[in-house]
């Protein structure tokens, strides 16, 4: 493991967002799910492809908090542009469980 400072990990911008809407991505190289999430007043809404079909539906994510990371340039993802990182854990399988805010906080919130 590289050990980092602490201005490095200032530099990375995680942010909580609530997902406003869904699409399932079949045309993606692996099961990923279209999320547009809003962050708030000053980031708005952004755009990811995530893996998360063993776990969630696209249904099941509207309306969910979720964190990610928001100052990575876009990814070209098949299609469809991702703006931001969604961030998980993976399960004993190897599969991803989403992070999440244990209670509902402000849109936009920075991870400290």
């Amino acid at each position: 493991m590289t050990e980092i400072t602490f201005d490095d990990f200032q530099k990375v911008e995680i942010r909580v967002g609530r997902v406003l809407r869904t699409e399932p991505y079949p045309e993606a190289r692996k099961p990923a799910i279209k999320l547009w999430i809003d962050f708030g007043p000053e980031l708005g809404e952004r755009k990811s492809s995530a893996q998360l079909t063993r776990h969630y539906t696209p249904e099941s994510l509207v309306g969910r908090q979720v964190m990610a990371v928001v100052n990575f340039p876009p990814r070209q993802i098949g299609k469809f542009r991702s703006e931001v990182l969604v961030l998980g854990v993976p399960d004993d399988d190897g599969e991803v469980v989403l992070i999440r805010p244990d209670m509902d906080v402000p849109l936009g919130g920075r991870l400290f």
